[in-house]
């Protein structure tokens, strides 16, 4: 978890303090609800929804969907120029400077994201932010990012694709499963008699054979449509926008509704839009605040129950091999970017002198 919370400085544009700020803002939002040690309820102030934490979903369509909608309604866009873009067939695949570009990008987010999506309750959206700030870390051009770089998307990409296979590794092999969807299908398995865990590969070996060929066909279906619709996709945008905003946010507000039949999603959908956009009009990237979210409560409760382990000593954490390498690579994230941006300031301060 201390791992993926400094691949902050990697997904920030600008100031990495002010992107630590907002994942402190993000960290502060994963303790609401109740303690899982002491059963008291934290920051809740008497709202039985907060009980159970805030959920990323909200926050996600908040930050990145209703500022969004804000931010561009503020901005002038000339659309005209996509009538005359190139929709044919052939410009749908990547041209062989973007396969040269992302190669790495793409092998790089793959390995991140199947070995992410194995570990219980990371999932494909911790492996996309770090892959991207992985990504952006290694880019030579890291300005590029967020502004039309192909590497920018193939490490999401990858490594969400990744995670999502690799999710089903500690499933099938062991019966756990790692996030909400892998729970679901869990429990769909066991109801036609299928019970995941160590016996499955030997008990019914078509079964899970069958499944992985299913993937290979599913992905090449996808692919294909994905292909015949992109085209379809593109003109969308051709839509005048206030009528297109008003359809996401339709959808926005609709979705956010429909994950507990509450409008105090809503409200929360609607709430978090107003902080996304003020953090966009303020330069505060939102990026780290949801990623800081989405960790912080995994943070929390591994911390605290290495620490019960442990009897309060913070040594589990470097005298466990794994934890070790692990907190030691964390270390030398953040320490080697401010290492690297103190020795160029004396390099640049020597020459100008």
């Amino acid at each position: 978890m201390l791992l993926g919370l400094t691949t902050i400085a990697g997904i920030t544009d600008g100031s990495a303090l002010k992107g630590f700020i907002s994942a402190l803002v993000g960290l502060f939002f994963a303790v609401v609800g109740l303690d899982l040690v002491t059963g008291m309820p934290r920051f809740a102030f008497g709202r039985m929804e907060l009980y159970s934490g805030i959920d990323f979903i909200p926050v996600a369509m908040g930050v990145f969907g209703i500022a969004e909608i804000l931010a561009t309604a503020e901005q002038r866009l000339d659309l005209s120029s996509i009538k005359d873009v190139d929709l044919s067939w052939r410009k749908l695949f990547p041209s062989v400077e973007d396969w040269a570009a992302s190669k790495w990008t793409i092998a790089r987010g793959s390995v991140v994201g199947f070995f992410i999506g194995m570990l219980p309750g990371a999932g494909a959206t911790i492996a996309s932010f770090i892959s991207y700030g992985m990504a952006k870390k290694a880019s030579k051009n890291p300005e590029k990012f967020g502004k039309g770089a192909i590497e920018g998307v193939a490490a999401p990409e990858s490594a969400n694709n990744a995670a999502s296979t690799g999710a089903l590794v500690p499933l099938l092999t062991l019966g756990v499963p790692d996030s909400a969807s892998t729970a679901v299908m869990m429990g769909a398995l066991m109801m036609f008699g299928l019970r995941p865990g160590p016996l499955l590969f030997e008990r019914n070996p078509d079964f899970v054979w069958g499944l992985v060929g299913s993937m290979y066909i599913g992905n090449t279906i996808l692919l294909l449509m994905v292909m015949l619709f992109v085209p379809l996709f593109v003109r969308v945008l051709q839509v005048p926008r206030p009528v297109l905003n008003g359809i996401v946010m339709s959808f926005i507000l609709i979705g956010s509704y429909s994950l507990n039949n509450s409008m105090f999603d809503v409200y929360m959908t609607i709430g978090f839009g107003a902080l996304g956009f003020f953090m966009k009009r303020m330069k505060y990237p939102g990026a780290p605040m949801v990623l800081a979210l989405v960790l912080g409560q995994l943070l929390e409760n591994s911390l605290r129950q290495s620490l019960i382990m442990s009897g309060g000593s913070s040594l589990i954490f470097f005298q466990r091999p794994i934890a070790a390498v692990l907190m030691f690579i964390g270390i030398a994230a953040v320490v080697y970017p401010m290492y690297r941006e103190i020795r160029l300031r004396i390099k640049n301060n020597s020459i100008s002198a």
